[in-house]
């Protein structure tokens, strides 16, 4: 399925979602924001695996500023203060839903990840980078902010002191300074990503779903919970994982 520059592919419990502009550099519009809402709220249930790619030479250079970017941000100038808040919720349903329990999301990036473009790849649970790949939160040279969720995914993987850096200078973060940041799962020669990306989904769908998903929310909600929280937390899970193996339900 192909809307809106995004195209979706299904191959058993994997997901394949494309962004199909190579000729801008998969550069992103409204329209793109809510296809990938839509597949979001579409996805079959049986779908334990998401991966988001880019065609061509990079996974995406950030808003289309040429295309329907500029008119929708003055849309959203046009409006009441509180209307215009709502008008972006929508375009962040497009990245949120990729961090959600029942699934595991995973960034392929290659080439550049500029803005809107990083932001997608720090909507994912996991990114796998290519040696060539270059990561900018350039929002600040537009005199804008990230608001695609990206503030709060950045300081959870890099803290607060160095994602305050790369927002405020724009700068570009190398694929070898991403994976020593936590930005990066695993950086390889742009020849062999394909089959890092088979190697981790494989790995992924190894594990028991059920597993799969009592893990991520133990480890998604592990920052905001208190040590007895977390404890009780994880006593909890082992307890359903248990009764579930012995085949006692609920």
């Amino acid at each position: 399925m192909t809307t809106s520059g995004v195209e979706l592919d299904r191959a058993g419990p994997v997901a394949t979602v494309t962004l199909r502009r190579p000729d801008v550099l998969n550069a992103q519009t409204p329209e793109m924001w809510f296809a990938l809402r839509d597949i979001g709220r579409d996805l079959p249930g049986d779908v334990r695996v998401v991966v988001v790619r880019g065609e061509g030479r990079a996974f995406s250079s950030g808003l289309d500023v040429s295309g329907g970017g500029p008119s929708f941000l003055a849309e959203i100038t046009a409006l009441p203060p509180e209307a215009a808040v709502e008008r972006i919720r929508p375009a962040q349903e497009g990245f949120t839903w990729l961090h959600r329990p029942d699934i595991v999301s995973v960034a392929v990036v290659q080439g550049h990840a500029i803005g809107a473009g990083f932001q997608l790849a720090l909507a994912c649970d996991l990114r796998v980078l290519a040696d060539d790949a270059r990561l900018t939160m350039a929002e600040i040279t537009l005199g804008l902010v990230p608001d695609l969720g990206g503030t709060k995914r950045l300081v959870e993987l890099v803290g607060y002191a160095r994602a305050l850096e790369l927002c405020l200078t724009a700068r570009r973060v190398s694929a070898d300074e991403a994976l020593r940041l936590g930005l990066a799962t695993v950086v390889v020669p742009r020849d062999d990503l394909d089959s890092a990306v088979a190697d981790l989904v494989s790995a992924i769908l190894a594990a028991p779903r059920d597993a799969v998903v009592e893990m991520k929310a133990l480890l998604s909600g592990a920052a905001s919970r208190s040590w007895p929280a977390q404890l009780s937390a994880e006593r909890e899970a082992q307890v359903r994982r248990l009764r579930e193996l012995a085949g006692l339900g609920e």
